[in-house]
């Protein structure tokens, strides 16, 4: 998989653009502003896209989607606990375990509530990495204190699904730099905190 990252706003938030090749089908996963950004290089590279995978429903991960699905005429996907506070319209509501296809390669829909309700990350097994959204960071990991955030939840999702990954995972966050999990388990202090709860 080959993977374009934009950072973008006030907020510095990642928007990615997934893709197998040049002239091949794409997602855009979480565009938060900058829509012309994301347009400029699916058109440059004459990638198709497939639809707008979001993390969440918050307006830095979302604040450029309609005028990407308006110019490309794509579905948007969503969790559908996140859906009502989204309050646009979503196309395909998203439930955990769901498949997502890109060009042959599987991409796993795991629902992380925590930050929202409705958090999900993007996992791929052939590709090793995972798209956290605001769940896990490198260093830290979401805030839970805003609408339809838990902190009960948080933990839950750290303890029974992000420190299940392996080591050789590398997470491509909302906010930041990417890292392998080995690196968020020897510098991320939220999540070595929730482990070593156990």
């Amino acid at each position: 998989m080959k993977i374009k990252r934009f950072i973008c706003g006030m907020l510095e938030s990642n928007g990615y653009v997934i893709y197998q090749q040049d002239g091949a089908d794409c997602y855009v996963i979480d565009p938060g502003y900058g829509p012309n950004v994301f347009k400029d290089f699916i058109k440059e590279h004459s990638l198709y896209l497939k639809g707008i995978l979001l993390t969440h429903y918050h307006y830095d991960h979302v604040g450029a989607v309609q005028k990407l699905k308006d110019f490309f005429d794509c579905p948007v996907y969503m969790h559908r606990y996140d859906c009502d506070l989204y309050k646009k319209d979503v196309d395909v509501y998203l439930e955990d375990g769901d498949i997502i296809y890109l060009d042959g390669e599987a991409i796993r829909v795991i629902n992380t509530p925590g930050h929202t309700k409705g958090s999900v990350c993007f996992f791929s097994e052939r590709s090793k990495l995972a798209f956290t959204g605001d769940t896990v960071f490198n260093v830290d990991l979401g805030r839970t204190d805003l609408e339809s955030g838990s902190e009960a939840d948080m933990r839950k999702s750290i303890h029974d699904i992000v420190d299940t990954w392996g080591n050789d995972i590398m997470i491509y966050p909302g906010h930041g730099d990417g890292c392998t999990m080995k690196t968020v388990r020897k510098i991320n202090r939220e999540f070595i905190d929730i482990v070593n709860e156990r």
